[in-house]
């Protein structure tokens, strides 16, 4: 009994295991149903990818040798591949580690190179597969087209302007940041120099020792080593103008250089921009002198193993971009303005700045790198000789026509004597002779002709002569005697006073200035008897002394003469008191002469005579002392407009 009770626990057991292991396999078999699906779909796609290399066993078998002669050269390509970019790790910044980067870089550059030179032995290899597999049908022809295509685009990638990128273009990158770090060092060491024009004589501008620390210099020459090595001149080059052009333009800032863009249209003759014209012969001098220098010397420091001709080149660039060529223009600028006699000595200012700068001129800007700048410059320079010449020349000839204007109303000086006069002596002076002769010579070896000694001089006496001429034609040209008495005393005292001790006076000689203050002399005393002179006599004493007639007739005749006079004196009063005398000295004279003519005349013959007619003021119109004040209150200047002598 018991034992068929062990029996049936035991097959009830084993059937309780059957039942679970059912349930188990069933599960399993409910999970395995999507991969079995999942593989089922996948069949169709893995039979299409072996299809194209459905073969023989033998065939299979023998391409196995050419695939590993093929793989071999090819896995030792894709090997330095990854050494290159484990290179990308290694490559610090240049900033922090300038040798160490470099260093690294050349490593990588050495690996590109076998790259680039094993890499076409791989493609070969590669493609004796395909053309093995192609000859022999181990595959379709869909799968073989599709290899010669990569192998193509393998070999435009070898032999194209992409061989650079086989790395992936780690080493173009890494020239980048290399190109960058050029540039930093330039920006970031190139700062404006501290500098101001000199507004004292003798003051010297404040100059910085030098444009770059020569530890930044030695750094730049290194990156261009390696940057040049690798085809990357131009751009240095570039980046290099870029930078230093911009520090020499914010240098030259500080000298508020503004007026170098103004256009003729800007102003209406030289005189208006007369003090831009003196500062741009200082900020030029300043500009070359310093600035141009410093750049000259800081090119041929950093590119020296580059050859001068490129140095020559970048620095003509800088100097170009800089602003040179906005002074050289500013100068063509002031030729192209209307011709007058203070352009002359501003064009002799240009040549002069220009003429003191030649030799740094010749030796900064000497050379083809420069030719721009050279042509410029010869042109300003042919430009203010031909200008100024023609300016010289025309002198005698507006002179003269100014011979043929009516001559002043007030008896004045005409502008054009003073203005000659005067601009004759700062043509001898020490500042412009030389620099006149010199433009004269230079002119006359244009026209192939030899200058001649004196005929400088020669020419600023023919002004004098004109002059001269022009006071003998105006004098004449006053209706009454007297104007022109007063006006030819007036310009003989004018020429004698303001010629004696200059350069011009001793050119004309001592006989000629005392010949002139003898004319002047000559003339006030006919100016005097000719006008005022006139009116003592109507105050004649003749019939009164000897008068028996009686008191009225001696009264009436008192009136007479009396009225004769106020007349007399009013209407040369009127016609006088329009009339100037510019010197003090003269005019005080003159006035003294007049009084000493007609006050003690009339004081005397009042004195005399003036009870005769104190009651009436119809004759005893004047005192001798209203006479004085009104004869002293004569020839005083009037305010006058800025006129001049202008070449047309």
């Amino acid at each position: 009994m018991d034992e068929g009770i062990e029996n049936l626990i035991s097959a009830r057991n084993l059937l309780k295991a059957s039942v679970e292991k059912s349930k188990a396999l069933s599960l399993s078999l409910e999970k395995s149903g999507p991969r079995l699906t999942e593989i089922h779909q996948r069949l169709p796609s893995l039979e299409v990818a072996i299809r194209p290399i459905r073969a023989e066993r033998e065939a299979l078998n023998a391409v196995g040798g050419h695939i590993n002669r093929a793989v071999v050269p090819a896995a030792a390509v894709l090997k330095v591949f990854d050494a290159i970019h484990g290179l990308e790790k290694s490559l610090s910044d240049p900033l922090h580690d300038l040798p160490g980067y470099l260093g690294v870089l050349k490593r990588l550059q050495e690996a590109l190179r076998f790259l680039g030179d094993n890499c076409g032995m791989a493609i070969q290899w590669l493609a004796d597969i395909v053309e093995y597999l192609e000859d022999h049908k181990v595959a379709d022809e869909w799968f073989i087209s599709g290899l010669k295509n990569a192998l193509n685009n393998l070999r435009e990638l070898e032999k194209g302007e992409e061989k650079g990128f086989l790395d992936g273009g780690l080493f173009e990158s890494a020239l980048d940041r290399l190109e960058n770090e050029f540039k930093r060092l330039l920006t970031e060491n190139s700062v404006p120099l501290p500098m101001s024009s000199p507004t004292l004589p003798g003051e010297n501008p404040c100059i910085a020792p030098s444009p770059l620390p020569m530890a930044v210099i030695q750094k730049l020459q290194t990156i261009l080593s390696s940057l040049i090595a690798n085809g990357r001149l131009e751009k240095c080059v570039s980046i290099y103008i870029e930078v230093r052009s911009s520090i020499v333009r914010a240098s030259l800032q500080a000298l508020d250089l503004d007026y170098l863009e103004i256009s003729v249209s800007e102003f209406n003759n030289v005189a208006s921009i007369e003090a831009y014209i003196s500062q741009w012969g200082k900020h030029l001098e300043f500009a070359v002198k310093h600035l141009f220098e410093a750049e000259y010397g800081l090119c041929n420091t950093v590119f020296d193993k580059m050859g001068i001709d490129l140095w020559k080149s970048c620095f003509g660039k800088i100097a170009a971009q800089a602003g040179i060529l906005a002074f050289l223009q500013f100068g063509k600028t002031v030729t192209e303005s209307k011709k007058d006699p203070i352009k002359l000595l501003k064009l002799m200012d240009i040549f002069a700045s220009l003429s003191n700068l030649r030799l740094d001129f010749n030796r900064l800007f000497g050379g083809a790198p420069c030719a721009e700048i050279q042509n410029l410059t010869r042109d300003l320079i042919k430009r203010v000789i031909e200008g100024a010449c023609e300016i010289f020349w025309e002198l005698l000839l507006q002179v003269e026509l100014q011979r043929h204007n009516p001559p002043p109303f007030d008896c004045s000086i005409p502008r054009v004597v003073s203005f000659i006069t005067d601009y004759c002596n700062k043509l001898l002076g020490e500042d412009y002779k030389p620099i006149l002769t010199q433009i004269l010579v230079i002119e006359r070896s244009w026209k192939n002709e030899k200058y001649k000694e004196g005929i400088l001089l020669d020419e600023l006496l023919n002004l004098v002569k004109a002059i001269e001429l022009n006071l003998e034609k105006w004098a004449k040209g006053y209706e009454d005697a007297a104007s022109s008495y007063l006006f030819l005393m007036s310009n003989h005292w004018h020429l004698y006073k303001y010629l004696k001790g200059t350069k011009l006076g001793f050119l004309l000689g001592d006989s000629w200035l005392k010949e002139h203050e003898q004319y002047k002399e000559y003339y006030s005393n006919i100016y005097v008897r000719e006008s005022w002179g006139r009116l003592p006599p109507l105050l004649s004493r003749e019939g009164l002394i000897l008068f028996s007639g009686g008191r009225g007739t001696a009264r009436n005749l008192v009136k007479q003469r009396l009225k004769s006079f106020n007349e007399a004196f009013d209407d040369m009063y009127k016609k006088q008191g329009s009339l100037v005398i510019t010197e003090n000295d003269l005019r005080e004279k003159v006035i003294g002469v007049v009084v000493q003519t007609i006050v003690p005349v009339y004081r005397s013959y009042m004195q005399n005579y003036g009870a005769l007619v104190e009651q009436d003021q119809k004759y005893a119109k004047y005192t001798a002392q209203s006479l004085e004040k009104m004869l002293s209150s004569l020839f005083q200047p009037k305010a006058v407009k800025n006129g001049g002598l202008k070449a047309k």
